[in-house]
């Protein structure tokens, strides 16, 4: 489907995830319109404004996810609203200030000026697997998730994981509010983002490789779902021009423990210094299945995992993190 004469929104546009959505929708022939936090900053915005087809289509507009009505005039207009942006990163001082409050009243603040609006079709909402996965079942490896799990908020005040907490408080919020206004939405949730950066600052999931090859000495006694940034920004496509899609989306190519990860890395860069312990002495988290079903049915045929640590390798030394 072409985009040709179609104008959407892209929220956060400057985000690791949300960069690469701009650059699709922009081959695909679509007018975006924008939104950064400061269109002052070239950080924020000359990445955006080198991709092809910027010049003519993308506009790039100043919004503040806390300002009420600050996404009123990027949203005006706009058949698709791609909703991307929330804060991710997990050195928080004030959990609530930080993740929650930008999250929650965030995404309500940006669904508002999409209730406002005529123009807008259908709306795509970028959480996470955050919100899907962590509730009290076991996650072992003959255990499958899928897009019905939903994250226990309880539970996550409980483990003080406030990011996970801030992405289930957001979406719960989401489908309430949709549902009461009647605007159709879709969630994309999807989990360990890897892949190239398009901008030129560093994120959070792509530093948790820089690390593992920095000369890290251990690796985290952790298990996670692994999915190539470009997938998910197709995916978004995907869940707005597909007139069947609805709900929710899990994104996981693979799920990995860092040990796993770290023996990829070393298959694909035998030479690199990689940390050969864990962390802990504990066993290892265990790895658990995500149905990949629902995505295949929209159209998703991920990249494998080695594909996308070797992308995000050469992509942090491409823009200088990392000297090998």
């Amino acid at each position: 489907m072409s985009g040709v004469g179609k104008t959407v929104c892209v929220t956060g546009a400057s985000g690791y995830i949300a960069s690469w959505l701009v650059k699709l929708l922009l081959a695909k022939g679509y007018t975006v319109k924008a939104s950064v936090r400061d269109p002052n900053d070239p950080k924020k915005t000359e990445h955006l404004l080198s991709l092809d087809g910027a010049k003519e289509r993308l506009h790039i507009f100043k919004a503040n996810l806390l300002e009420e009505g600050s996404f009123d005039s990027p949203v005006d207009g706009c058949e698709g609203v791609f909703h991307t942006a929330s804060p991710f990163y997990h050195a928080v001082t004030d959990p609530q200030a930080e993740l929650i409050d930008p999250a929650l009243k965030g995404t309500l603040n940006v669904l508002r000026s999409c209730a406002k609006a005529s123009s807008v079709k259908r709306v795509v909402v970028t959480s996470s697997v955050a919100a899907v996965s962590y509730n009290r079942k076991p996650r072992t490896p003959d255990v499958v998730v899928d897009d019905t799990w939903f994250s226990d908020p309880e539970l996550c005040k409980e483990m003080k994981m406030w990011y996970v907490l801030s992405k289930t408080l957001a979406e719960e919020a989401a489908w309430k509010f949709v549902k009461e206004k009647g605007i159709d939405m879709v969630t994309i949730n999807p989990a360990m983002v890897i892949g190239p950066l398009l901008q030129p600052t560093l994120n959070t999931s792509a530093e948790g490789i820089l690390n593992l090859i920095n000369g890290a000495q251990t690796f985290p006694n952790a298990t996670f779902g692994w999915v190539n940034v470009k997938d998910v920004a197709n995916a978004h496509i995907l869940a707005y021009e597909v007139p069947s899609a609805s709900g929710r989306y899990v994104l996981v190519e693979r799920v990995a423990h860092f040990s796993q990860v770290v023996k990829a890395l070393h298959e694909l860069y035998p030479t690199l210094h990689l940390p050969e312990k864990c962390a802990d002495d504990k066993p290892y988290v265990p790895t658990y299945q995500v149905s990949k079903e629902k995505a295949n049915g929209l159209g998703i045929n991920f990249i494998p995992l080695e594909e996308s640590l070797k992308e995000t390798v050469e992509s942090l030394k491409e823009k200088g993190f990392f000297s090998s």
